[in-house]
């Protein structure tokens, strides 16, 4: 039998993150595949990705997150790193600016509805995110991303035993099945323009508690060019969130000379 329940904040982050204040990780893999009107879909990327990330109390019932996240963008047959990518409706070829966004930030408080089952417990969250574009109304961008407004759905499901949820003596739940589906908007590296389509996302991840523990590739690449990546900030930062919209804006320079993304990141 399923039951829609309501829980309080501090279940959704023993979800997401923890309880004591330390870092947690979350993986995710999967593909992206263009959605274009009267064609059919390409399978453009693999991806893989992480999120380092860290809840603080407030002191007043809430919580204040805040993290550090990776996606990158893979060849969709062999899985190595995308660092140029031949546009397939332009011939064009591009360097690939992978997401590195830091921080990603907010704060958790009140009531967050779970589906739960005797074993298992799902948390479903669908957000849709709709803003103006910064890069829209500046000349240097119109070959890139010149739609007024972005806008996208992103639709996450967690699901975590529900006797590990329950269990008051524990501060994390150390299984998370994650699901995230995407729909959104041309990437700006990509260079499409106003041409008609959008991207679908499908993929899967789950939860870890260290970024030892995090597929090879991203350990290596966090090894040797980000270790920044190797932690959440300790508190939150005072500095508005960063998107890969706002990431590709503030390095459009390094991205048109061709330099290796995601810019290297060392330590705090």
């Amino acid at each position: 039998m399923v039951l829609l329940q309501e829980f309080d904040a501090k279940e959704w982050v023993k979800t997401r993150s923890s309880l004591d204040g330390e870092a947690t990780f979350l993986t995710w893999n999967g593909y992206i595949y263009s959605f274009v009107p009267n064609e059919p879909k390409k399978r453009l990327f693999k991806i893989l990705g992480m999120s380092a990330s860290r809840c603080i109390a407030d002191g007043e019932g809430g919580w204040k997150f805040t993290s550090r996240e990776l996606t990158y963008y893979l060849d969709p047959n062999s899985g190595k790193i995308l660092h140029k990518w031949e546009n397939p409706w332009t011939g064009e070829t591009l360097t690939v600016a992978h997401v590195a966004n830091n921080p990603v930030q907010g704060n958790f408080k009140g009531i967050f509805p779970a589906k739960v089952e005797p074993e298992i417990t799902t948390f479903v969250f669908d957000i849709f995110p709709n803003y103006p574009n910064p890069l829209a109304e500046d000349a240097r961008f119109v070959d890139y991303s010149p739609n007024p407004i972005y806008q996208a759905a992103e639709l996450f499901k967690l699901t975590v035993p529900t006797a590990e949820l329950l269990n008051p003596e524990l501060v994390s739940v150390s299984q998370v099945i994650l699901s995230w589906d995407r729909i959104g908007p041309w990437l700006a590296w990509m260079k499409m323009g106003n041409r008609p389509g959008n991207m679908i996302y499908s993929a899967t991840g789950s939860k870890v508690k260290s970024w030892t523990e995090l597929p090879q590739l991203l350990q290596d690449e966090i090894k040797t060019r980000i270790p920044l990546y190797k932690d959440a900030p300790k508190s939150q930062l005072d500095v508005e969130d960063m998107t890969s919209w706002i990431y590709f804006q503030e390095n459009f320079d390094a991205y048109l000379a061709g330099e290796r993304f995601p810019l290297p990141a060392p330590e705090a």
